[in-house]
């Protein structure tokens, strides 16, 4: 028997169970249990239980718990099986921490099995503040990584380790000032070939057990009550886990989207239209339109089940074989390593002139300079839980400086976006004179600047001057571009054989203007929200340690003067898929301390029409230092009228060669990646002459100008 048959069994089973228990319960009782807070059913032997916990990089807001790197910082690992044992991992310590919680009769929020994680919305604006929770700009590369962290996070067990959630549903990715009350228009061809597919993969191959909706309207419709979203999730895609709603997006119908009279209308809306848990409190009206002959009742019993379902799938009410896992799981030092690599992995060298890695025999002392260079809050991102010891990105110099004998300056260098550190200094840029200082008298300068969970982020979890997570541009905070520009002037006056090299660290979640440092820095390491040991590891990276070896999920623009409005939901223009300028940094660019190419690349096997994919023999050499890298296969169908502009990213692996070697690598492209959408949104197999690109970037101008080599392009 296949998996896909014993989780049908175990599902059937389950849902057998949950229909007999919910029977016997009164509507009083089921309406009870469709809020995120359900409470005990005393006299059937049902604990209460809280839908509502957090998983995007570790479990949250609980407590201790192992803090991977952001899921952009991921996503930037381009790494699969990394995917699947960070869901493992967050899972183990997820049942460790239950196990101990209700044998202490702790229920509360932030406490369950129930996680409401991953975010596979594209990352389609970077002005978006959320997109660091993402995993980037392709649906291809969302998919397969929401696929195997879905995977890791339910486990195969005999029962559900914990169960995943698939959010938000559908096309939401900004503006956050405004997704109580926007409408997302998206024609057929961008949710098909956009907007759906990371869903559709994590229903059809993951069995994610849960999706959630999302604030805004797609097409007219409100996403928590809508009969097309269902429509395609349930009939088209055959989803039989449970939907909610995301927190409070039920009253919105009423209060902000204006398309129902008040909360009894809404939750009607709501309830019959398949959410089944809601996360707010709207549903505390279910039983008043149910009493007034607004709803059947039939929904509340339906909706009931599906939820029993889940907590019978997840041994709720049965031994498991997680209930031994122990309290010490968590931060386990196999749990913390794995962090560390994840973190490693996913750090992409964007520039490098030769002064990476730095060589620490020739050093004797080190500047580092600016506002996240010692900050915490830059380690995180945002949905983090509490680690027991941080390591900044300055104490991680610190550290490795400190084995070699090297001396470390440190200055704060300017606030993270105020214009003064001091509020009662009387000249602004209260900390450059200190900055220069350092850098005048270290043989190396890192700069340390960029954003922080305050200053991107969700609406209404943020502080930025925007109020909302969204970012109004590109920039770096004034404060911080002052300072590069004053420092990078400085440095040029110095006289010949004094000018320091000047290696520039950006940590942030998204798409920075870093064109001024492109062009004056020695080095530029963007290393996302690398998590709670991420400066040990950016050290790590710095000092050679390791090979940098990440590639950017995003793209990286000059600035979004030639974007499409951020409310404009067609992906022309958009990404790199669609976008037609000439990027700062494009996406799937990433340098390492070696010398990968890919000197050859043949069809091992083909079938006609590609019903069954492609295996691809690709042929790749590193001259440089061991290192991984990411081997990347695009596609582009040179026949459809239909085909995007530019060729899609449609395989990805992860390739360790050590210095001088040589190898042949088989990676198969699936047959989805030969389909075109047409503009009713059908997909299928249309041309008969593709483009097939294998290297370790993405075709295209920039990405040769970067890298110096292109990929080998053959024709299938």
């Amino acid at each position: 028997m296949n998996t896909d048959r014993i989780w049908e069994s175990k599902r059937a089973d389950a849902r057998r169970r949950a229909q007999d228990l919910v029977s016997q319960m009164t509507v009083e009782e089921k309406a009870s249990q469709l809020l995120y807070n359900s409470p005990a059913i005393e006299r059937l032997n049902i604990p209460a239980y809280n839908w509502w916990n957090e998983g995007l990089h570790g479990v949250a807001r609980a407590g201790t718990a192992t803090m991977f790197p952001q899921a952009i910082a991921l996503a930037a690992a381009f790494d699969e099986d990394l995917m699947e044992e960070v869901g493992d991992c967050i899972a183990t310590e997820a049942r460790a921490k239950y196990n101990l919680q209700i044998k202490h009769g702790d229920r509360d929020i932030y406490k369950g099995l129930t996680f409401w994680s991953p975010n596979v919305n594209i990352f389609r604006d970077p002005r978006w503040g959320r997109g660091h929770e993402t995993y980037g700009e392709d649906p291809y590369l969302t998919a397969r990584l929401g696929v195997r962290f879905v995977e890791g996070l339910q486990g195969k067990g005999e029962f559900m380790k914990t169960a995943a959630c698939a959010k938000h549903f559908a096309v939401h990715s900004g503006p956050e000032a405004v997704r109580h009350k926007f409408n997302a228009e998206a024609s057929a061809k961008d949710m098909e070939e956009t907007y759906l597919p990371a869903f559709e993969a994590c229903v059809k191959e993951a069995g994610v057990e849960a999706v959630m909706g999302a604030y805004n309207r797609t097409n007219g419709e409100v996403c928590c009550g809508s009969p097309s979203l269902q429509k395609i999730l349930r009939g088209d895609w055959g989803f039989e886990g449970h939907f909610v709603s995301d927190c409070w997006a039920i009253s919105d119908f009423h209060e902000y989207h204006h398309i129902t009279e008040g909360p009894k209308e809404s939750a009607k809306l709501a309830l019959e239209n398949g959410t089944d848990v809601n996360c707010g409190c709207t549903y505390a009206r279910i039983l008043d339109a149910f009493h007034e002959g607004m709803i059947d009742e039939k929904y509340i019993t339906q909706s009931c089940v599906r939820l029993f379902t889940a907590r019978f799938l997840l041994g709720m009410f049965d031994e498991t074989e997680y209930d031994s896992i122990p309290y010490t799981e968590v931060e386990s030092k196999d749990h913390l390593a794995l962090a560390s690599r994840a973190a490693r992995e996913g750090i992409v060298l964007l520039k490098n002139n030769g002064v990476l890695p730095l060589n620490a025999f020739k050093l004797r002392t080190i500047g580092v300079i600016g506002p996240n260079a010692n900050s915490r809050a830059a380690l995180m991102g945002n949905y983090h839980g509490t680690a027991s010891r941080y390591i900044t990105i300055l104490e991680g110099i610190q550290n490795l400086a400190a084995q070699n004998g090297i001396r470390v300056l440190y200055s704060e260098g300017c606030h993270i976006y105020k214009d003064k550190v001091e509020s009662l200094s009387e000249m602004e840029q209260d900390r450059l004179s200190e900055a220069k200082g350092v850098l005048e008298n270290s043989d190396v300068a890192i700069i340390v600047v960029g954003l922080d969970e305050n200053l991107e982020g969700e609406e209404g979890d943020t502080g930025n001057a925007y109020a909302s997570g969204d970012k109004k541009d590109l920039h770096l905070p004034n404060s911080q571009e002052m300072l590069i520009r004053e420092l990078m002037y400085f440095n040029s006056t110095l006289p010949e054989g004094e000018k320091k090299p000047l290696i520039v660290i950006n940590v942030s979640g998204s798409a920075i203007d870093l064109s001024e440092a492109d062009e004056e820095a020695d080095a530029i390491l963007q290393v996302f929200y690398p998590g709670s040991n991420g400066g040990a590891d950016t050290a790590a990276v710095l000092f050679g340690d390791v090979s940098p070896s990440g590639k950017l999920p995003v793209t990286f623009y000059y600035g979004v003067t030639d974007l499409p409005e951020f409310t404009d939901y067609s992906m022309k223009g958009r990404t790199y898929r669609y976008y037609e300028g000439k990027p700062l940094y494009p996406f799937g660019y990433g340098l390492t301390y070696g010398d990968c190419r890919v000197t050859g690349a043949a069809a091992a096997a083909a079938e006609e029409n590609m019903k069954n994919g492609l295996q691809l023999k690709v042929h790749v050499k590193n001259d440089g230092a061991e290192t991984d890298d990411v081997l990347q296969i695009y596609v582009r169908d040179e026949d459809s009228s239909f085909a995007p502009p530019n060729p899609s990213l449609a395989a990805f692996c992860r390739v360790h060669l050590d210095c001088g070697e040589e190898k042949d690598v088989t990676i198969c492209v699936p047959e989805r990646a030969f389909t075109t959408v047409d503009e009713d949104g059908v997909r299928k197999v249309r041309g008969s002459h593709f483009a097939v690109y294998a290297g370790f970037s993405q075709p295209g101008e920039r990405s040769e100008e970067l890298t110096g080599c292109r990929p080998v392009k053959i024709m299938v």
